[in-house]
């Protein structure tokens, strides 16, 4: 576990996005979005990051530091992308904080989680235990969106039960990955999953 798991959790990732989005790419492919440059152009972004994740986990898997070193740099300009188009459809979709559904709020904070968290994680790139670790939380917190679209395209009816069962699931595989290969949990990942929890808590009672 302690070679594989985040080669594992990084491909599950990736074909999450591809369930999410197989409407556009194989089922619908007729749908609106399909021709707004907004959502062509984040829904790129936020492939290349996932996939970038798994190659990256992959070279680490592999002990190709050199080659992970390399693509660092392709998954930092990755990230700005995911970020910056990300901000740009929240901007032109919602209308301000108010009209918000509570999903929505949260994701923003999520977004906003996920560019400290890329930054701390090029700051610690030298640091495995912890670069790896912000990396994947980054990851994990801006799933929201793809869960959602997962649970329509497999017709699955309860909606949240399923995500909370797959996203805690992702944040319990990590704790048992941390207890596994240092007989603790980590702080970056307690920390992540208590940031979690209050960012719905916000976004729920605001």
């Amino acid at each position: 576990m302690k070679k594989h798991y985040f080669s594992v959790v990084s491909i599950f990732l990736l074909l999450l996005s591809l369930i999410a989005f197989s409407d556009n790419l194989i089922t619908d492919v007729g749908q609106e979005s399909n021709s707004d440059p907004k959502f062509i152009i984040h829904g790129l972004f936020m492939f290349a990051w996932f996939i970038i994740f798994v190659v990256q986990a992959n070279f680490i898997r592999k002990e190709d530091y050199k080659a992970h070193l390399k693509w660092g740099i392709t998954g930092i300009i990755t990230a700005i992308g995911v970020f910056l188009s990300t901000l740009y459809v929240f901007i032109a979709v919602y209308q301000g904080w108010d009209v918000m559904p509570y999903f929505a709020k949260a994701n923003r904070f999520f977004m906003l989680s996920f560019a400290v968290l890329v930054v701390l994680g090029y700051i610690n790139r030298q640091r495995a235990n912890k670069h790896k670790r912000f990396i994947y939380l980054a990851s994990l917190l801006i799933l929201e969106p793809i869960l959602s679209r997962v649970t329509g395209n497999l017709h699955i009816e309860n909606v949240e039960a399923f995500i909370a069962i797959v996203w805690n699931g992702l944040f319990i595989s990590l704790f048992v990955f941390d207890w596994i290969s240092l007989k603790r949990i980590h702080k970056i990942s307690w920390m992540g999953f208590v940031w979690f929890y209050i960012v719905w808590a916000i976004s729920v009672l605001t």
